[in-house]
């Protein structure tokens, strides 16, 4: 198993100086530190694969014992391009999980993806934004399509994924296949289109955020205060 964190971009909507991984939450630690401790408990450091790119030199000199790939167009690519990157580096041999460098969530739902034997997305279900990615589903309960411009999506995808060994190298050719814009989304929905199953795993119960914004990350702090008060 190979676990990627996808943390080259920019986070301009956060107008930090830093790497939005590097945002420091209420509790005294990075998105990328609490990442990085729910992680430990399944994998060792060295299947640990973080693709930096903006302000990269911040991110490796904090966390300098982990593997890194960096995305030397980050300014012009997404994370589909990111993703490759790092697929490129791996042997296709191996299961791979690989989450966005600027989620903050559960430190239990990460064993829904080491469990899983399918290739699978991490989902929760409800009235979700027009800037959030929606799923929607066939009636054999697998994924559909995922992307930001379903109408009447079923929830958001919200950016902690699996592929297994077996999907890899088709999974590998559709994020070629994708624009420089594209998120890893996009090459989901070819993979998709090509014939491989896509299990969606339902989080709603637990607390999962994308951090994009101010607002989210006052929602992200306000949670945490009160599970540690609890």
């Amino acid at each position: 198993m190979k676990i990627i964190i996808l943390a080259a971009g920019m986070g301009t909507r956060l107008n930090l100086n830093e790497p939005k991984s590097l945002t420091e939450l209420v509790t005294k630690e990075t998105i990328l530190d609490r990442q990085l401790e729910s992680l430990s408990y399944h994998v060792d450091k060295k299947d640990i694969i973080i693709v930096v790119g903006y302000k990269s030199n911040l991110i490796k000199a904090k966390y300098n014992d982990y593997c890194f790939v960096e995305n030397l167009n980050y300014k012009n690519t997404n994370t589909a391009k990111s993703l490759l990157l790092a697929l490129n580096s791996i042997d296709s041999n191996n299961n791979i999980v690989w989450l966005n460098g600027d989620v903050v969530f559960d430190k239990e739902i990460i064993k829904f993806l080491m469990k899983s034997t399918k290739s699978s997305m991490l989902v929760n279900s409800g009235v979700v934004g027009e800037e959030e990615v929606k799923y929607k589903i066939n009636k054999d309960g697998t994924i559909k399509s995922v992307s930001k411009i379903i109408n009447d999506g079923l929830g958001e995808a919200v950016g902690l994924n699996r592929i297994n060994s077996n999907d890899l190298k088709k999974f590998k050719l559709c994020l070629e296949k994708c624009a420089n814009d594209d998120y890893f989304e996009k090459a989901i929905e070819l993979l998709i289109n090509q014939g491989s199953k896509v299990y969606p795993i339902d989080i709603s119960d637990y607390f999962c955020c994308e951090i994009d914004t101010k607002e989210d990350l006052n929602l992200v702090n306000t949670y945490l205060k009160e599970d540690f008060n609890d």
